[in-house]
């Protein structure tokens, strides 16, 4: 596992913005996958927004698509998940987590079982 490390989240009202910001290990961030998940109270982990670092690749879940926004950050080994027109049913407990393998480039699917190192969570709650 490398260090991953989360940070931005709060707590706003519908409609607001957040930006969430994950830094690891130069090692891992070149050429390698990284993702968020979420986690809502009494609901299974999902896949939200992933990015290959060597290319740029993106793949958003359909919940998300149009609102959120996962990006290079200009700071070394950072990506950002800006997420705007959020809604109550965002609130959760995002993880970001890190993996390595050029599938990341073309895959379909979020699967967590990918990444092998993933950071403590940072928690967006919206109300309505």
């Amino acid at each position: 596992q490398v260090p991953v490390e989360e940070s931005g989240g709060g707590s706003v009202q519908a409609g607001g913005s957040l930006r969430l910001s994950c830094t690891t290990s130069e090692f891992m961030y070149s050429n390698n996958c990284m993702a968020w998940f979420r986690q809502a109270t009494g609901k299974e982990r999902e896949g939200v927004a992933r990015i290959y670092t060597g290319s740029g690749d993106t793949l958003y879940a359909e919940s998300v698509s149009g609102r959120f926004t996962i990006s290079l950050a200009n700071a070394r080994n950072t990506v950002w998940l800006q997420m705007n027109s959020l809604t109550p049913e965002d609130t959760a407990m995002y993880y970001c987590a890190v993996g390595s393998g050029a599938w990341c480039r073309s895959k379909s699917a979020f699967e967590a079982s990918d990444f092998g190192s993933w950071g403590q969570g940072t928690q967006v709650t919206v109300s309505p």
